[in-house]
């Protein structure tokens, strides 16, 4: 369901202006100018509302978080939140997980989040998913040298699914759970995890490490996917 349009969302915008990057592209290479004592940059693809965004940034004020997010209406919701905490260790920019070649150049990224991104169910739609080979492949152009993916979905066909991408792209999986809070909270929830935990749905999650490419693997990645309709696994 489209989001409806909020108020006075340009001047909303401009009010968390030094939180809101306009032009991403020109910041590629040198983040870390906006906080040079930050021991490392890290990224988070769709973040919403940012409640996950700003309380990791929040329990980790030495690190330099930023956060994509397509959706304006959405964001202005995150970086308010950012502003009203006063937080100065995120920023947030309106960008294109398929374009962070652009805004990032190599090796400058440590961590990639990846949190409850659209399914896109359907084999015809794969190569839409976040967890495709193919955004894997383009992650690894930015992500420094065993850097890492933190995935979360509720979703157990992407799941299952992403589990046997992550490979296929030379990241090496670990804290792999289906039941991320069967014995209580863990970590920093967004608005939609907190929502699905309290209805009982249990929340996946892993963790992909950036290892060397396997041979042959960005040929076998440009095979044009399935074109009949089915589940993701």
């Amino acid at each position: 369901m489209r989001m409806r349009k909020k108020p006075n969302l340009d001047a909303r915008l401009v009010a968390c202006g030094d939180l809101v990057v306009t032009e991403p592209k020109e910041h590629r290479g040198c983040w870390r100018e906006l906080m040079p004592q930050a021991r490392e940059l890290r990224v988070e693809l769709g973040c919403g509302k940012g409640r996950f965004t700003v309380g990791t940034a929040q329990a980790e004020p030495d690190v330099l978080f930023v956060a994509v997010e397509r959706v304006p209406d959405a964001m202005v919701i995150a970086a308010e939140r950012a502003r009203d905490m006063g937080l100065q260790n995120v920023f947030f920019i309106d960008a294109d997980a398929a374009d962070l070649g652009e805004y990032f150049a190599p090796g400058e990224v440590s961590r990639l989040y990846i949190n409850f991104c659209d399914p896109w169910p359907g084999a015809r739609y794969a190569k839409r998913r976040l967890t495709h080979p193919g955004f894997l492949l383009r992650y690894r152009k930015v992500l420094a040298e065993g850097g890492q993916i933190h995935f979360k979905t509720d979703n157990h066909d992407l799941y299952e699914w992403s589990l046997f991408q992550f490979p296929k792209a030379g990241f090496a999986l670990s804290e792999v759970t289906r039941d991320l809070h069967e014995n209580g909270p863990v970590g920093v929830m967004t608005d939609y995890e907190e929502k699905f935990y309290n209805l009982g749905t249990p929340i996946n999650r892993c963790v992909g490490t950036m290892g060397k490419l396997p041979e042959g693997a960005e040929k076998l990645l440009q095979r044009r996917e399935p074109d009949r309709e089915t589940q993701a696994n």
